[in-house]
């Protein structure tokens, strides 16, 4: 029996088995470089250090439902200058969410504030952060469903648990029925304890008369407003640019 037989079940005792699979070539690379025992002990277990990183990142983002993958480095900065690059780079590192911060994107259809929220909440996953992304549609449907199988704080817990909650295209509709007071309760749990990335198509200002109800309108973003990021992306859409945008020659992902 060979020492890495030995080895196995010792390391599967100790939840050490991914070591395994590069035990071979760092045993070899000790024998050919002449590395201490330190070394080769280091090099190991950075293997399986970045292995359960690598792991983790896989389980965050696909919890996390993303409709794509998105990133600041795709999105085409040059198409609409009046982006606000800078700002958009320094939330990239996320400090927001180490401050439960939030991201308001606000802008005319087509402009990239989807690709920009949701590039920001996968930048928040590969930082160790736990991400949801939903569309407002199907978060508030999802709530009201909840409602009638007795699973509403289940779902709830959902949405304000999360380090990160990303929430699309906000204000496409009207709110109705208890679907007002469902969005004021995330945002007032979530309020100083998590951060909340929102965009619309709809300016701050026209956000009051979605809920119904002055004071419920006042309380909820009172609590957004509080902490947040107010990014205003104006510009030519991406989805049907204007001919002279119409073929870019350093083929820049086109962001939605």
């Amino acid at each position: 029996m060979s020492t890495t037989d030995d080895l196995i079940p010792l390391l599967k005792k100790l939840r050490l088995s991914g070591v395994l699979q590069s035990l071979e070539l760092r045993t070899r690379q000790a024998a050919d470089d002449d590395l201490s025992h330190g070394e080769f002990l280091f090099r190991l277990l950075s293997d399986e250090a970045e292995r359960r990183d690598a792991k983790q990142l896989d389980v965050r983002l696909r919890r996390a439902s993303f409709d794509g993958m998105r990133s600041i480095e795709d999105f085409d900065f040059t198409f609409n200058p009046k982006v606000p690059k800078s700002k958009i780079i320094d939330l990239a590192t996320c400090a927001f969410v180490e401050r439960h911060e939030n991201v308001l994107l606000v802008g005319r259809a087509g402009v990239g504030k989807s690709h920009i929220a949701q590039a920001l909440g996968q930048r928040a996953c590969r930082a160790g952060h736990d991400v949801i992304y939903v569309g407002a549609h199907e978060l508030l449907t999802q709530l009201r469903a909840a409602r009638a199988d007795a699973t509403h704080d289940r779902k709830m817990l959902r949405y304000t648990a999360p380090a990160v909650l990303v929430i699309d295209d906000l204000g496409l509709r009207p709110l109705v029925g208890e679907e007002p007071i469902d969005l004021y309760e995330i945002i007032r749990q979530r309020y100083e304890h998590g951060s909340t990335i929102i965009t619309s198509n709809r300016a701050i200002e026209e956000w009051p008369p979605l809920f119904g109800d002055l004071l419920l309108a006042s309380a909820a973003l009172d609590r957004l407003l509080h902490h947040a990021h107010v990014i205003e992306m104006d510009g030519d859409t991406f989805r049907n640019p204007p001919p002279a945008k119409r073929a870019k020659p350093n083929g820049a992902t086109r962001a939605t």
